[in-house]
């Protein structure tokens, strides 16, 4: 090819770059003049003209287009740096294309067939701009905004004491006791060797997601491990005994649940985190106290199934189960079964069971019920009941509506209707003779006008409950008059806690709106500071909110939003976000509901969910993962509603609110390319000294790897959905996270120390336990989430550490 026919052919590259610069300058000028009608940022505006004329100037082949684009570059990293730092991520829409777009002009190829005074300071000043750029980005590698960096100094010598006795190789229950804490003192495996940690087995439950089955369909389920087996439930209610040390199957139980419409479509959700479990002998000798007088038919129960696993499923029975064989125990209740829609009233396909395991006592097993959210205004009772353990009788029932009469409920009366709920794990207390609730609200969430005094008083709190009578001792309410859906989610813990004032039986209750409320079980008094805190104004009509909310100090929540903090994967898309930011109702945390369309920060997923926190009582280290995602909700006014209008999930899409006079709508505040459009991190590991009540380290945590079409682990850190368990020997687990891992991390200072791919999501929490070989297990449950887009599957998969 001849030199002349070389030159011909790089005469494109500046027409190519020149068209590409003045349509991106034109969007960004349109977009820009609209963000700056909103009131945000002018950048836009004037970056868009600087890169349009830069257009223009190279398709007419002008040497000075150069010169232009080099001081538009220079100033955006000006910009970028004011605006977010040394942020690599949120530098990178800011800045990456154009710092591209600079190297290629700076080519040969691209600056030849330029024309102009042949002068150098065009290229001096692209070159400037370009190296600038770069050098902000290679600065940005080194810093960790958002992070805290630190480690416990304190040795592993005792400052408190671990909860209620049980064999250390055994997870008894959800949060492994029913103190709630999911603290093994197991010490196998330890900082120093779980790089070796490896699969033992895996099994598939063989329960997969169906044509009939709702879109939110989950697997969180946390096995138990006692009696010498595994017991697992899948989201269809299936209950299966394993080998510990294989994952053989030994028996299998299917409820074989049935929806009245014949699908499950319509279900909000369909889960089951876990069944519980009762044994006669060890409640006779746990503290040496006689057994509480059994009925006949208690005693016949306790003689054919002394050991019983009480299973939840989704067509809101509670069904107990002989643990040895998997048989019905048809001496408890009625053929074995309780029919948990007894005094509910009518309700939609769905709309009423327990996705939560029962919380068992020496003599009761007292469970709640999810209520399907922003379904209307006359939904079932959220009622707390209280079995007999050994013979299913009802010993009462606590109605928020109604909370002083908790005698068992007559045949055929109906509970209150539409009472605050309780869809999570409650936790026990055994020696102070107290269940702790928590609870959820009055649905709607985004209407309260038509609230109880009951729903006023509770809902959105804590309710400590006397164990004999079902009657409240205390309660403490976290967010006065809810209109955000930030009901309670997390399993209280319950530990005793090292404090100035001497040693305090403590309850720690995380909550969505990122606070953890630590009070004395013993009444509810404060441990922590909790301050109310005046928050936004102005309800839709007929409407109000509250004056003020409560805050604790002790917290991790994250600094709120600006228009600063809208993030995407270019320029465009994050300039689309600012727009969306400066068209939504945002005055901070508790931002009422509006017509306009709200931002709820943080969003109803929370900060905190049914995941919980995990806490080593014996350190007194509280070890969680924290979430930060925003939600936008919408308020329609009944009139404007679409017919056919359908909701997604309880979190998404159009929720109908049928008798209150508007309709919501909710979504994750997304870009228009699906990518959240406030910076990450969306999610972290964390650990809080519970002595100094201070944020110890806070680690990003996760990648994109299975969020993204191009599998590649950003490592941006990223939401996650379950729970952390910690070990007496400093390691903690976590395996909620969007892509496919389970994590092992040091307690001590967040290093993570080892992670295992996973076949599906595993939004579970994880367990472990001691074989039958006397090696210890790390288990998860692998089965995805619906909702969150996470691969499903059907999978248990144990780990041991290498020979």
């Amino acid at each position: 090819m001849s030199t002349d026919g070389a030159k011909n052919g790089t005469r494109w590259l500046p027409r190519l770059m020149g068209v590409l610069l003045l349509l991106m300058g034109l969007a960004l000028l349109a977009g820009g003049i609209k963000l700056s009608q909103l009131g945000g940022s002018l950048y836009y505006l004037i970056a868009g003209i600087g890169f349009a004329l830069s257009g223009i100037l190279l398709l007419a082949k002008r040497r000075i287009a150069l010169g232009l684009y080099g001081l538009v570059l220079l100033g955006s990293t000006v910009w970028a740096l004011w605006e977010v730092g040394l942020d690599w991520w949120q530098l990178v829409p800011r800045l990456a294309i154009w710092f591209a777009i600079g190297v290629v002009l700076l080519l040969p190829w691209a600056r030849r067939p330029l024309q102009g005074p042949a002068s150098k300071i065009n290229t001096a000043l692209l070159s400037v701009a370009v190296l600038t750029s770069g050098a902000t980005a290679i600065a940005s590698q080194f810093t960790h905004p958002g992070e805290i960096q630190g480690a416990f100094s304190r040795d592993d010598s005792e400052m408190g004491s671990a909860a209620p006795a049980m064999p250390d190789g055994e997870w008894q229950a959800y949060g492994r006791t029913e103190h709630g804490d999911r603290y093994s003192p197991l010490r196998q495996i330890t900082p120093q060797n779980a790089y070796r940690l490896e699969e033992a087995w895996r099994i598939r439950t063989g329960d997969l997601p169906t044509e009939n089955d709702p879109v939110e369909l989950t697997n969180q389920n946390t096995p138990l491990k006692v009696n010498g087996m595994l017991y697992a439930c899948t989201a269809h209610s299936r209950l299966l005994a394993l080998d510990p040390d294989t994952g053989a199957e030994i028996w299998r139980y299917d409820p074989q649940v049935k929806s009245p419409t014949g699908t499950f479509k319509g279900f909000a959700h369909m889960t089951c985190r876990g069944v519980s479990y009762y044994d006669e002998n060890s409640y006779v000798s746990r503290d040496g106290s006689p057994a509480p007088k059994v009925s006949d038919a208690g005693q016949a129960v306790a003689q054919a199934c002394p050991r019983r696993l009480y299973l939840p499923t989704a067509d809101a029975r509670l069904i107990a189960i002989n643990a040895d064989n998997g048989k019905v125990c048809e001496g408890f209740a009625n053929q074995g079964v309780i029919d948990l829609t007894r005094g509910i009233g009518p309700f939609t396909a769905g709309g009423y069971y327990s996705t939560s395991p029962a919380a068992i006592t020496r003599s009761l097993v007292i469970i709640g019920g999810h209520v399907t959210d922003n379904e209307s205004t006359n939904e079932p009772s959220g009622v707390i009941r209280a079995y007999d353990v050994h013979d299913g009788h009802l010993v009462w029932n606590w109605d928020s509506n109604n909370p002083d009469d908790t005698k068992p409920l007559a045949d055929g009366k109906l509970y209150s209707r539409n009472s605050a709920n309780m869809w999570s794990i409650a936790s026990v207390d055994e020696d102070l003779g107290m269940i702790y609730l928590p609870l959820g609200n009055q649905t709607p969430d985004q209407w309260g006008a038509d609230r109880t005094p009951g729903a006023e008083k509770y809902s959105a709190g804590i309710v400590a409950l006397d164990l004999a009578t079902g009657k409240a001792r205390w309660n403490y309410q976290f967010t006065h008059h809810d209109l955000w859906d930030m009901d309670v989610g997390s399993q209280p813990t319950l530990v005793h806690l090292k404090t100035d004032d001497g040693v305090k039986p403590a309850v720690i209750v995380p909550t969505k709106q990122g606070s953890l409320y630590v009070l004395d079980r013993r009444d509810g008094t404060p441990i922590v500071p909790i301050r109310e805190i005046p928050v936004p104004q102005g309800a839709v009509k007929g409407d109000h909110t509250a004056p003020t909310q409560a805050r604790s100090d002790l917290n991790l929540l994250g600094p709120e939003l600006t228009e600063q903090a809208m993030w995407g994967a270019t320029p465009f898309d994050q300039m689309l976000c600012r727009i969306q930011f400066r068209g939504l109702r945002y005055e901070g945390q508790y931002t009422p509901p509006s017509e306009q369309g709200s931002l709820v920060y943080p969003g109803n997923v929370g900060v905190f969910n049914w995941g919980s926190v995990s806490v080593d009582p014996v350190r007194q280290i509280l070890f969680t993962s924290p979430n930060y995602m925003a939600f936008v909700s919408k308020m329609i006014p009944r009139e404007q509603v679409a017919e056919g209008s359908k909701r997604e999930s309880e979190t998404s899409g159009v929720q109908p609110n049928a008798g209150a006079p508007y309709a919501v709508t909710m979504h994750p505040f997304m870009s228009p390319i699906g990518i959240p459009c406030q910076a990450p991190a969306w999610g972290y590991v964390a650990a809080i000294d519970l002595f100094t009540n201070k944020v110890v380290w806070k680690h990003k945590n996760g990648t994109t790897r299975d969020s993204t079409p191009v599998p590649i682990g950003m490592p941006v850190g990223v939401p996650s959905m379950g729970g952390s368990i910690v070990t007496a020997s400093g390691v903690g687990f976590l395996s909620g996270t969007l892509d496919q891992y389970l994590r092992a991390y040091d307690v001590k200072n967040g290093q993570e120390l080892w992670k295992g791919r996973l076949p599906a999501g595993g939004q579970a929490t994880p367990m472990t336990y001691t074989g039958k070989d006397g090696k210890q297990y790390v288990l998860v449950t692998a089965g995805g989430h619906g909702s969150l887009g996470t691969r499903m599957g059907d999978y248990i998969i144990a780990y041991k550490l290498a020979e």
